[in-house]
């Protein structure tokens, strides 16, 4: 495999295709060339910071330094995705432990079945991915349990009234929110190499790796997201819930706006 080298200037003639979408929020009056050109300024300056600080980690060469970049990854992830999920009590505990957990066995099962080699070069882009992805479903999943919530809580608190526990009045709402979590990863899986090509195997393919190569370490890359995915959703949904109800399995007043 070949490396890339991208200068500068080519990374200035990119800007060619920012100008045309500024052309076209100005053609149709959308208004978005300020948040383009902000979009434009923050990527540049948040991927250079980042390209740095990476190969810093990967100079270091240590396991201690990726723990720590990863578990600040996780601690950023967890307040993000929590404002994604403000109507729901106990969010930020429910989805550091969804967030922590799920990079945890993750990246723990990858290294333990030898998929991965223990290498920064290794652990830190997966562990993103991972990480990243879990907290999107996290998030979703919890906002999807609070509107779930929210419309059905009178017929919660029938459910209750007639006997019913927290978990059994709720089963339906928590089986939806985590359907809502998991489905945009399960359809990208389904629709990959017919309707698009996914960033690690386009990466490999123009770094010059043999393409069986790129399609084996995509599958291997998108199964490990399925399984963090579904990971996090789970352990945010089923903290969240609990949220909601006392300890007596009654149905807590919702949090005034």
């Amino acid at each position: 495999m070949t490396s890339i080298d991208v200068s500068l200037r080519e990374v200035a003639l990119a800007l060619v295709l920012v100008a045309l979408a500024a052309g076209v929020s100005l053609w149709r009056r959308a208004e978005l060339e300020k948040d383009l050109g902000l979009a434009v300024l923050r990527s540049f300056l948040q991927l250079t910071a980042v390209g740095y600080v990476i190969q810093a980690v990967f100079d270091s060469d240590s396991l201690w330094v990726v723990v720590g970049l990863l578990s600040a990854m996780v601690a950023l992830g967890t307040f993000t995705a929590r404002g994604r999920a403000r109507a729901v009590p106990g969010a930020l505990l429910a989805l550091g432990l969804a967030l922590s957990t799920a990079a945890a066995v993750t990246l723990g099962l990858v290294l333990a079945l030898g998929v991965f080699e223990p290498e920064p070069r290794y652990l830190v882009p997966v562990g993103g991915m991972v990480i990243g992805n879990a907290m999107t479903a996290a998030a979703v999943a919890l906002n999807r349990l609070a509107d779930e919530m929210s419309s059905s809580a009178r017929e919660i608190e029938a459910a209750l009234a007639l006997g019913a526990t927290a978990r059994q009045a709720t089963s339906g709402l928590v089986t939806r929110s985590l359907r809502s979590a998991m489905i945009p990863l399960v359809d990208q899986t389904k629709t990959t190499g017919l309707i698009t090509f996914p960033g690690i195997m386009v990466g490999m393919l123009l770094a010059g790796a043999d393409p069986i190569d790129a399609v084996r370490l995509q599958l291997v890359i998108l199964w490990i997201l399925l399984g963090s995915v579904a990971l996090a959703s789970l352990i945010a949904t089923s903290l969240g819930l609990r949220g909601f109800f006392t300890q007596a399995h009654q149905l807590r007043e919702p949090p005034s706006p």
